[in-house]
């Protein structure tokens, strides 16, 4: 199995046709041969992963699928539809390399061995307690700030099932040592898991690596 995920940065004339596509795509999709997991996602900037945070003119999609299916999926109607409403595509089929947690009570990826230098993704993934929020968005900036001025960091940006309370983060690194020595070693990361774990701020929550195996367009 791989895992395939979609970013479109759309027209803002096309606006009213993405928030049609969000609610009916990702039964249409389920529906493709070899596909076992689908999100539709909204995004933002990655900054404070408030509300005002949200960019609604950039959306994206992730799919697990078979590798053999892959050309299926891009040939599909939903991702042609996101296609000609788009004015710039990002495309990365990715390989699970680790991962630790649930995403709405699954585990979606098939991680398997794979010896792997090159490009590193990352998915993070959290369902925040609704009672917590404004706690939690007071003790992300720290964190934010670290992640976007470390080493090795491509980009990054917040992604969520909405386009408001944003729930995540997809990020692209130079190298697993690059993004272990942010989760690991930077000051920011530890001190918000130590925040995690005493303020019990998710329901659930999800850290995933993958080795980044083909790229198309930008993420920018």
């Amino acid at each position: 199995m791989i895992t395939v995920v979609y970013f479109w940065q759309i027209k803002k004339v096309f606006l009213p046709i993405a928030i049609l596509f969000m609610a009916f795509h990702k039964f249409a999709l389920m529906r493709l041969p070899g596909v076992s997991f689908v999100k539709l996602l909204g995004t933002g900037e990655g900054e404070s992963f408030t509300p005002k945070d949200a960019n609604p003119y950039r959306w994206g999609a992730l799919v697990t699928i078979k590798e053999n299916h892959l050309d299926n999926l891009d040939n599909s109607k939903a991702i042609r539809g996101w296609n000609k409403i788009a004015k710039q595509e990002y495309r990365a089929v990715l390989k699970p390399v680790s991962v630790h947690g649930l995403w709405s009570g699954k585990q979606p990826f098939e991680v398997k061995k794979l010896d792997w230098n090159g490009k590193i993704a990352a998915i993070t993934r959290a369902r925040i307690v609704w009672r917590k929020n404004v706690v939690f968005w007071r003790a992300v900036p720290p964190v934010t700030i670290s992640l976007h001025q470390s080493p090795g960091l491509i980009n990054a940006i917040g992604i969520g099932e909405a386009p408001i309370g944003l729930q995540g983060t997809f990020s692209l690194w130079e190298s697993s040592a690059h993004l272990r020595e942010f989760a690991y070693k930077g000051q920011a990361h530890t001190q918000a898991i130590k925040a995690t774990e005493e303020n019990k701020w998710y329901s659930e929550e999800l850290f995933s690596r993958f080795a980044v195996i083909q790229e198309r367009g930008n993420l920018k």
